[in-house]
């Protein structure tokens, strides 16, 4: 008998979520569209539905469509190549009540059958929609202030930077992806692996605000979620602006990253590295997470917070050689493009989720950052953007060979 899978049961509370976000918006217009380069905030009310009963539903059990029309436009979202950005009108999408009107009618028929679903599928469109809890979270922080409800939150202090230090992980085994059947995941962390990493130092913290802020001073451009007034520098966060916190890491796109690392005369980690770093041991065996075989939460995830914490602040989340936050308060950039590991098969019920993204014009990020559910936190998880995207919870740390 075939055991169901034990976030099975996880849909209710990914949609609670879900509506959470879109619940902060003061006025409800679906219309506004955050980012240029993606869709206006209505596909995504759409989109998750349509996932679901599209894969759970159609798929899976070969129910007839919702709304063919709906089922179909708000399938997939978009990627443009850059400078090739969206130019839909709000009259090309239905009224925010037919959108509201469809997610009802999916989400009565999908819970009616929902226990007919295989486990495999069930865990597809939990992880879908806790993915989608962060990205909206991101397109939410880009809306002015008074377009979003400030929930309560704690104001995080800031503090003086930790003294930048370099920890020694010796060479050793890096277990790259998972084996298939053993448990899920997507098609991207098929197959297991193992490669061996020669000895490395890297940045026991990621790179905080206050050490970019040299490299901005030295005349290199501001990442985007800084602002200036006068001559004080503000860090942007999701419901108000802060002075910039100095222990808190930086959020960068790649191509700073890079950047800032040459200019340090370091690197930015690789795939393995960063697996290594997190996963291995003085030994010879590997950890499930950084702080050992559990998977509670040990850091700034599972949406603990809404803007990044002290890089210091780890709640017991090292990893055996000492390095702090590899899981938690920011993803992690890498210079490792995003490809297919050995034995790659794409998964017949969403062919396009990785391969449509093998073109070396995206980087894998490692980790997990505050709006990242515990859920996708797992070793073998794998997230890729643009090298120049900048909306992203992304952080970096050095490395030197």
């Amino acid at each position: 008998m075939k055991e169901r899978l034990s976030e099975s049961d996880g849909l209710a509370e990914s949609r609670a979520e879900t509506d959470r976000l879109f619940g902060l918006l003061t006025d409800g217009d679906l219309m506004i569209r955050p980012l240029p380069q993606r869709h206006r905030l209505i596909f995504y009310l759409g989109h998750l539905e349509a996932f679901d009963w599209n894969q759970a539903g159609r798929l899976a059990l070969g129910e007839p469509h919702i709304e063919k029309s709906l089922d179909q436009l708000f399938a997939r979202g978009i990627d443009p190549e850059p400078g090739q950005l969206p130019a839909d009108q709000p009259s090309d999408w239905p009224s925010v009540e037919q959108a509201y009107g469809y997610v009802a009618q999916v989400r009565e028929r999908l819970d009616e059958i929902w226990s007919e679903v295989p486990p495999e599928i069930q865990q597809t469109a939990i992880e879908h929609r806790w993915m989608h809890a962060e990205t909206l979270a991101y397109q939410l922080h880009n809306l002015p202030f008074e377009m979003k409800r400030k929930p309560a939150v704690a104001r995080e202090s800031s503090g003086p930077p930790p003294e930048s230090r370099f920890l020694t992980i010796p060479a050793g085994k890096a277990t790259m992806g998972r084996r298939p059947g053993t448990q899920f995941g997507w098609d991207n962390e098929f197959n297991e692996f193992s490669v061996n990493v020669p000895e490395f130092s890297v940045a026991e913290h990621k790179v905080t605000n206050a050490e970019y802020l040299e490299f901005v001073n030295q005349g290199h451009p501001p990442p985007f979620f800084w602002t200036r007034e006068g001559d004080r520098w503000f860090y942007r966060g999701m419901f108000e602006s802060l002075p910039l916190p100095l222990n808190a890491p930086v959020y960068a796109t790649q191509t700073e990253a890079t950047e800032y690392a040459k200019w340090r005369g370091a690197d930015v980690m690789t795939e393995a590295q960063f697996h290594r770093a997190a996963y291995g041991t003085t030994g010879e065996g590997e950890r499930e997470y950084p702080w050992g075989d559990e998977p509670g939460v040990r850091g700034n995830f599972d949406f603990r917070h809404w803007d990044p914490t002290a890089v210091t602040e780890d709640s017991g989340g090292r990893s055996a050689f000492g390095v702090a936050q590899l899981v938690g308060n920011g993803w992690e950039w890498t210079k490792t493009p995003f490809g297919p590991f050995p034995g790659f098969q794409p998964r017949p019920n969403y062919p396009g989720y990785s391969a449509d993204f093998f073109d070396d014009s995206h980087f894998v990020l490692k980790g997990a950052s505050p709006r990242t559910a515990k859920v996708l936190t797992r070793r073998s998880l794998r997230n890729w953007f643009r090298p120049e995207y900048p909306y992203l919870y992304a952080t970096f740390r050095l490395v030197e060979n």
